[in-house]
């Protein structure tokens, strides 16, 4: 059987921040040692469409249901797995292929994670970005992405 990959969706959140400057984005933190901070997201399930699972997925990891989608990008991020994770999968899938759908909410939004998938929330600026996120190619495709979604909200 050849290996194949996970289709997923993720979903880049912004809202307006507090003082008028750039949108603010929400980064979700997974109980792991390495790349703990990334944007909501997970598999696509039978019968769903990318923007249906990244709406899924954001209220399952974050609890928002208040958003309105203003978008979806047409940039694919496909990675492998690590070689340690594959080991401990009884499939021949060898890692994911993402999608992207952008979505805006109100500044008083509410975020409730968890505490078991999901640990920590924190919405940011796209300037700190780098504090949070380590691996270089998955940093510069979420900054990539954010300027798409505000963009899109002009």
């Amino acid at each position: 059987m050849s290996d194949v990959y996970r289709s997923a969706a993720s979903i880049l959140v912004l809202r307006p921040a507090a003082d008028g400057a750039s949108p603010e984005l929400l980064l979700l933190h997974k109980p792991r040692k390495n790349d703990a901070w990334q944007l909501p997201q997970g598999g696509v399930e039978a019968g769903e469409n990318a923007e249906q699972a990244a709406l899924r997925e954001l209220f399952e990891e974050a609890g928002i249901r208040d958003c309105r989608v203003i978008g979806k990008s047409e940039k694919v991020y496909c990675y492998d797995f690590p070689e340690s994770y594959r080991r401990f999968r009884p499939d021949n899938v060898c890692g994911q292929r993402i999608e992207y759908v952008f979505a805006a909410v109100p500044p008083d939004v509410q975020v409730r994670v968890d505490d078991k998938e999901v640990n920590a929330h924190t919405w940011i600026t796209i300037e700190v970005l780098d504090q949070y996120i380590e691996r270089k190619e998955y940093r510069q495709l979420v900054k990539e992405l954010y300027e798409e979604a505000v963009g899109l909200l002009q």
